[in-house]
């Protein structure tokens, strides 16, 4: 029961994540512009993976496409395609999951395919999750390096009697939403991976191994034990040309055969 819980819960955590991690590729607010300095202005601008977008203070909104691809940055890139081998590995994990659910029966399928099935699933949980966070770090790194140096050079043109007025871009909600979704990824595959262990049949660890006997198969008959007084009457014979071994008399003593018992 309990690996039966444990596999529902990792597929639905993983399932939050898939999702969240495709809303957040979809967002356009992955960068926000910094009002720290301005706080009253009549354009806000904002930038997601796919177009940049200018809201002005009357409330009109326009955005506009990416139209190259090669005169974007090379770690702006890096992060679009880390984001999109996480939703791919995400979206085929969820495939693989719903066929190896324990609560899901399909035909014959034994125990140990859902084990593989479900490690499988798990393990592309985990990548897409990595993928999903590496590609948010990724970003918020490159905000980071162009927020300061954006601030050096509007020191740098302050001081120099100089107006240098940059706009400087912070943190949106699109980061945020991605690292949720990535730790969410990350977590339901691990727990699709220890929901493996529960799913593979127990096996014996010790066989048994029978051992025959190069000589005559020899058949023993169970019964009731017999306790003798060792006089009992023993018969033994002896393979011999006309020869007999004399048998035990009741009272111990033995008898020899006589002449007719040869005829």
């Amino acid at each position: 029961m309990s690996t039966t819980i444990c596999q529902v819960m990792g597929f639905v955590v993983s399932s939050l994540g898939v999702v969240g991690c495709m809303v957040s590729t979809a967002m356009d607010m992955w960068s926000t512009q910094d009002l720290y300095d301005n706080p009253v202005t009549a354009v806000f601008q904002y930038q997601g993976l796919w177009r940049s977008c200018v809201r002005q203070s009357s409330g009109f909104t326009e955005c506009r496409p990416y139209f190259t691809i090669l005169g974007l940055p090379a770690m702006f890139q890096a992060v679009r395609a880390l984001m999109i081998v996480g939703i791919v590995l995400g979206i085929l994990g969820l495939l693989v999951c719903i066929f190896a659910l324990k609560c899901v029966r399909i035909g014959s399928m034994e125990d140990s395919a859902k084990a593989n099935m479900t490690l499988t699933s798990g393990i592309m949980f985990i990548i897409a999750g990595l993928c999903a966070i590496t590609g948010v770090s990724v970003f918020a790194n490159m905000l980071v390096t162009n927020f300061w140096m954006s601030t050096t050079n509007m020191y740098q043109g302050m001081y120099q009697g100089m107006q240098n007025i940059q706009n400087r871009y912070t943190f949106g909600s699109a980061l945020f939403v991605g690292w949720v979704a990535g730790g969410l990824t990350l977590v339901g595959g691990i727990m699709m991976c220890l929901a493996c262990r529960g799913l593979i049949p127990e096996e014996s660890r010790y066989k048994a191994v029978s051992y025959n006997a190069s000589g005559r198969n020899i058949s023993y008959r169970t019964g009731p034990y017999k306790v003798g007084s060792g006089y009992e009457p023993e018969t033994k014979t002896r393979k011999g040309a006309g020869y007999e071994e004399a048998a035990r008399s009741e009272d111990g003593r033995r008898s020899y055969p006589s002449k007719y018992d040869y005829v």
